[in-house]
């Protein structure tokens, strides 16, 4: 856009929500989540636009789907194929009829099908739907946890290049708008990387969406937040950003629970580009968090400041080799499917013999076992027999 066609970004109000789920046992079940978060959307905007006006509302990572694939360690494949979504498709049409109705940007992360990248393979996938209800945004997680059945961009680098380039927007895009400023996706695991937030600011992002974390990451300080705020709050400081940081509510983990599991601890928050909370709630039960987004305050702060906005001292050379050898190995899942919990453990242990024989890490005094997956996957037929006996009752 040419400069005399820019107009300043007005403040404006973001919103992240903690909504209660509901594990699904295959894709049309993901409607009752969808009801409950539209309630939530409503109730919330309602609410707080008394204050600004609603840009953005932001949904916790589970929050259409739950996370039945990893509790019940399903097959990937079977996975893929019975229980996530399309981007864009019906949950988007939905979630983009709300978008309208409230001339607001819905920020949301789910689990889904890329059959234009790969077949049989599910992506833990952020997207972004603009208030004229469309997609404007995809993007996909790049470090999943070992207990997480999702397939990365480096999983299938080959192919992922080949489609997208190598180029920092090929794993790190980032929205660029007129009326909210210049917006990043991450999920979960991917801001235990310092890298992550650092791409997304340099290839321009003002604003980083960053939901969900379960104990012990949240719960592991006083009074709330644990790890997983620290680390958003670094992320905000570091790279002079703004971040939405919504929990997922409590879950529940298959339809025979009386109770949900409240594995997120709740603590959801929005904290400033100085790295200070400027929202939060202790609670994650169909709860939010609200606060201003002043992009032009931000954007200020970046080109008058000598001191605190760190970017601009990068002295890149002296890290360009830190990277070179490579730890975890990449296109593991090209050719076949992600493996069972019990499996993929075995992955992990061998970057930790790879850091230990470079001298990265020291090696303990004493050799115990380490952690180990306690139970066993769950196969195709045991996983219809389960859903039979749901059915049921």
């Amino acid at each position: 856009m040419a400069e005399q066609a820019r107009k300043p970004v007005a403040p404006y109000m973001a919103i992240g929500l903690s909504t209660v789920v509901y594990g699904v046992r295959e894709r049309k079940d993901i409607a009752r989540n969808l009801n409950i978060i539209e309630d939530a959307i409503r109730a919330s905007v309602e609410t707080v636009n008394i204050n600004m006006p609603v840009k953005i509302v932001a949904l916790a990572e589970g929050a259409l789907t739950g996370f039945t694939d990893e509790v019940f360690d399903l097959p990937h494949a079977m996975a893929a194929r019975e229980l996530f979504i399309d981007v864009p498709g019906e949950e988007t049409e939905r979630l983009g009829k709300l978008a309208r109705e409230y001339q607001t940007y819905i920020i949301v992360q789910c689990k889904a099908r890329w059959p234009e990248v790969i077949d049989d393979r599910y992506f833990n996938t952020m997207f972004i739907i603009n208030p004229e209800g469309k997609v404007v945004h995809k993007a996909a997680k790049n470090h999943v946890w070992c207990r997480e059945r999702s397939c990365t961009p480096h999983d299938v680098y080959d192919r992922w290049v080949e489609l997208f380039g190598d180029g920092i927007d090929a794993f790190y895009p980032v929205l660029k708008t007129d009326d909210i400023g210049n917006i990043g996706t991450i999920c979960c695991s991917d801001g235990e990387y310092p890298e992550a937030v650092r791409a997304l600011a340099l290839n321009g992002a003002e604003v980083v969406y960053r939901p969900s974390e379960a104990g012990p990451m949240t719960t592991n300080s006083y009074p709330g937040g644990g790890g997983w705020m620290v680390q958003n709050r670094g992320h905000a400081q570091f790279n002079s950003v703004y971040m939405i940081c919504p929990n997922v509510g409590p879950v529940f983990v298959h339809p025979d629970m009386e109770h949900p599991f409240d594995v997120g601890g709740g603590s959801s928050h929005i904290v400033d580009y100085y790295g200070n909370i400027i929202s939060y709630t202790a609670s994650g039960y169909n709860s939010m968090v609200a606060a201003v987004i002043d992009i032009e305050a931000l954007r200020q702060f970046r080109v008058m400041n000598l001191n605190s906005n760190w970017t601009k001292d990068l002295r890149t050379e002296l890290f360009k080799r830190m990277y070179e050898q490579p730890i975890h190995p990449k296109n593991l899942w090209l050719h076949e499917e992600p493996w069972h919990h019990d499996k993929a453990d075995e992955i992990y242990r061998g970057n930790i013999r790879r850091l230990l024989e470079r001298g990265t890490y020291t090696a303990p005094y004493h050799n115990f076992p380490g952690c180990r997956c306690q139970s066993p996957p769950t196969s195709e037929a045991e996983w219809r027999e389960m859903k039979a006996q749901w059915e049921k009752k």
